[in-house]
């Protein structure tokens, strides 16, 4: 019998860890700082603290890119820290895992060799599609839905996945997320008020002017740089303009919506018109983008109250329930092997 049995939800900037021995979740930023490219200088939360603000001989790395593991050494090493760091970390564990579906089969395996082969000794790697966690984490009778959609906002993507009786009908990974609504909302302060600011500003702009709920003639007072003087000062970035940066990313993950659920066969469709839409992921509790989507696509939008932790919930659900070890599959099975 393994010693214990982890679930881990790797996302781009935070990792999700539910640990059933202790039957506990946590998390921890992705992120990893280089000293002079080749030395740790930290890693998780602390490395995250110097991100903007790091010394030049200092890089702050995230590990993972588009829902994918892009540099594998320094994910391995973070990953065995996190889990080392104060927790009485497990080695010979189990280990099930939540992936995105729509990815190539050498991504999928990294997921796989993260843990399998490491120091970490695995007993074994379990994969659940995440769009499968993500349902099981909003506690939806996955058997017997007729059709669910699931549109997971991360920091760099959004997955959607449309499931029924237990599978998977349709999937996409899109390249929407956070980073590209923060890198929007930069590039317009920068073109129209001449003015520097980084990407952790442009994240507070956007949570709190959001997509719908603000007075239209809100405002926030932001430290940049003026790019005409030079000069470090703070200016007033007025809502209209963050709601003008973050139209187009908006509207480019609507129109993915849109168009997964022109695919999708009349009888799913049928459950997911009752269903309506179920938003997960890091970006699901933006203020009022429940609200535009529901605008926008005609469907009910619902969410749960800690979005960011569905799939590691649902994972948890798998682990802690025999009846979902259905769901998982090893990258060494048979039956995945014929399939690939």
């Amino acid at each position: 019998m393994a010693k214990n049995v982890y679930g881990l939800d790797l996302g781009t900037y935070e990792i999700k860890v539910y640990d059933k021995k202790k039957d506990e979740i946590w998390k921890a930023k992705n992120v990893i700082a280089m000293q002079d490219k080749k030395y740790i200088f930290s890693v998780g939360d602390e490395a995250y603290e110097m991100y903007e603000k790091a010394p030049d001989n200092i890089k702050v790395v995230f590990p993972m890119h588009n829902g994918v593991i892009a540099h594998f050494d320094d994910m391995q090493y973070l990953l065995q820290n996190l889990l080392k760091m104060d927790r009485q970390f497990s080695r010979g564990a189990e280990y099930v895992i939540a992936v995105p579906t729509d990815v190539t089969e050498v991504e999928k395996r990294a997921f796989y060799d993260l843990v399998f082969h490491s120091t970490a000794k695995a007993k074994s790697v379990r994969i659940v599609e995440r769009g499968i966690a993500d349902a099981l984490g909003m506690d939806i009778d996955i058997w017997n839905e007729k059709g669910i959609f699931i549109a997971n906002i991360g920091g760099e993507t959004t997955e959607l996945s449309v499931i029924a009786s237990g599978g998977m009908v349709l999937n996409r990974l899109i390249k929407i997320g956070g980073i590209h609504f923060d890198n929007a909302i930069t590039n317009l302060v920068r073109h129209n008020r001449d003015f520097l600011i980084g990407r952790l500003t442009a994240e507070t702009l956007r949570r709190e002017f959001g997509v719908f709920e603000q007075a239209a003639d809100a405002s926030l007072t932001v430290a940049g740089r003026n790019l005409i003087t030079g000069v470090p000062q703070q200016k007033s970035i007025p809502i209209g303009l963050v709601r003008a940066a973050m139209k187009e990313p908006l509207a480019e993950c609507v129109r993915a919506i849109k168009s997964m659920i022109d695919r999708t066969p009349p009888d799913v469709r049928r459950g997911i018109d009752q269903n309506g839409i179920c938003l997960t992921g890091g970006l699901a509790n933006l203020k009022g983008l429940s609200t535009y989507l529901e605008e926008s696509t005609g469907l009910r939008v619902r969410t749960v109250q800690e979005p960011e932790l569905c799939a590691v919930n649902g994972l948890k659900k798998v682990i802690l329930n025999k009846d979902y070890s259905k769901l998982t599959y090893s990258m060494l099975d048979e039956d995945y092997r014929w399939l690939r």
